[in-house]
């Protein structure tokens, strides 16, 4: 059944591209954000769960090092696809080929 028949009119991925380096960039932009906006957040909930030490701490703990990881983020580009070229192999071995029989014509 195809897309059509369905009703589906998103498009079909044909190839195996990568996205563009401004896509990658956007998306990684995009991570960077939203990682640096849970900071606050992060802070104002430790403040406000400030009677409870030990939860204020805990989330402390996480907020301290989300910047780090959010700069580690947005600077690393996806990995290269390892691509598998289809290659020629071989069946026989030199040896094998020589040893069956050969037709040989001669001229006259």
């Amino acid at each position: 059944m195809s897309s059509s028949q369905r009703g589906d009119d998103t498009p079909v991925l044909i190839t195996e591209a990568e996205p563009s380096y401004d896509d990658q960039q956007a998306a990684r932009r995009r991570k960077y954000a939203i990682m640096m906006s849970l900071r606050i957040p992060c802070l104002v909930l430790a403040v406000l769960v400030h009677p409870i030490w030990w939860l204020s701490l805990a989330i402390l703990a996480v907020s301290i090092p989300l910047p780090w990881v959010a700069v580690l983020i947005a600077n690393d580009r996806p990995p290269r696809k390892n691509e598998h070229v289809n290659k020629y192999q071989h069946r026989w071995s030199r040896r094998e080929l020589e040893s069956r029989e050969h037709r040989v014509i001669e001229n006259s």
